[in-house]
């Protein structure tokens, strides 16, 4: 639901300031027709009680109000306060208004905000069986993707892993697929990447994964990725094309390779304490409510990336293939490398077996 946050984004950085210090003493952290049209076209929007006191879930976002996933979850929004009839609504707070994925885990943690999108390999600094989602080549499609990330047959133990630290998954969504970028050359091979500092998400694994790709990751919030690059701190990043567009990274940072070497989930994450405080009902209507949003997000994405590609290239951006088999031979290891506990090797063969 689209409002004007400024004074509620005022207010919760205040709130924001206190509780991330808490945490940081007692915790351990690291890291068209919308939805609600098609429900009252079905006739199963519920009446609203004025006399319902509504809670506003805030989400923590880091990229701007065009991406699939801001759009999706506004949508939701508004589905979501005609299904529960007013009990419950949905504010997303895009562009790191709430600060980098890192610190909005934190305030999901602490109840200062109920809810945060954040990319998957920052769950692995809570519990490293995360890992088997963020490595190269597992999914062989979105589709495959977000089959497997949200089939409770494969997921549940994993995801309900981070309850005890506050973190109660809701949805994976998907987050694109993810290729080197750089402000100096197009990169062909592994050898290419050679002394560059490209920004990654912050774990073990996407550094690991940098370093046998040829360059030096670098972890940094996407907030300051830009003006990194600019000033010359770094020479690029990796990411999928609509945030490499839509973050204007095409214009500090022209050289969009396609390494494909990543396509790892974004999930939505809820502080279990609202959670557990919805009712069954309401529950299930939020969680019916993600499944359709899933799927838009995923025609979203498929209807932006073309337009995505044009805007960069519009901007001096200059886009190329490269040795797909030198990368995937360079980054081979990492996998065997990471799948060392029984957890971790049982899901990975689990969504391979998915894939055939």
């Amino acid at each position: 639901m689209r409002r004007n946050t400024a004074v509620s984004i005022t207010a919760l950085i205040g709130a924001s300031i206190l509780a991330l210090t808490a945490c940081s003493a007692g915790t351990t952290p690291v890291a068209e027709e919308t939805v609600a049209e098609e429900t009252a076209a079905e006739g199963e929007a519920t009446e609203i009680d004025p006399d319902v006191e509504t809670l506003t879930m805030k989400v923590a976002f880091n990229q701007p109000e065009t991406h699939p996933q801001y759009i999706v979850m506004d949508e939701l929004g508004d589905a979501l306060y005609e299904a529960t009839g007013g009990a419950y609504d949905v504010e997303v707070f895009p562009n790191e208004t709430l600060g980098a994925q890192r610190e909005t885990i934190e305030l999901v943690q602490a109840g200062t905000i109920e809810m945060a999108y954040v990319g998957g390999p920052l769950l692995e600094n809570f519990n490293p069986d995360f890992v088997v989602f963020n490595l190269p080549f597992v999914f062989d499609s979105p589709e495959h993707q977000s089959a497997v990330t949200n089939d409770p047959e494969i997921v549940k133990d994993l995801y309900s892993s981070l309850e005890d630290q506050g973190i109660k998954i809701l949805s994976a969504f998907h987050g694109g697929v993810r290729s080197v970028y750089n402000s100096e050359k197009p990169i062909n091979t592994p050898a290419d990447l050679a002394g560059m500092k490209i920004r990654v998400i912050e774990s073990d694994t996407n550094i690991e994964m940098m370093r046998l790709m040829g360059g030096t990751g670098t972890p940094m919030g996407q907030g300051e990725v830009y003006t990194a690059i600019q000033s010359g701190i770094l020479e690029g990043g990796e990411n999928n094309e609509l945030i490499f567009s839509n973050l204007k990274h095409s214009e500090v940072a022209p050289f969009y390779s396609y390494t494909r070497h990543l396509m790892f989930p974004d999930y939505l994450m809820i502080n279990p304490t609202v959670w557990d405080g919805m009712s069954a009902e309401h529950q299930e209507i939020f969680t019916e409510l993600l499944a359709e949003a899933r799927v838009h997000e995923a025609e979203l994405w498929t209807e932006q990336v073309g337009g995505a590609i044009e805007a960069a290239e519009a901007a001096g951006a200059v886009f190329n293939e490269v040795d797909a088999e030198a990368f995937a031979a360079a980054i081979a290891p990492l996998t065997q490398q990471k799948l060392t506990t029984e957890v971790t090797q049982t899901i990975y063969d689990q969504v391979r077996a998915a894939a055939e």
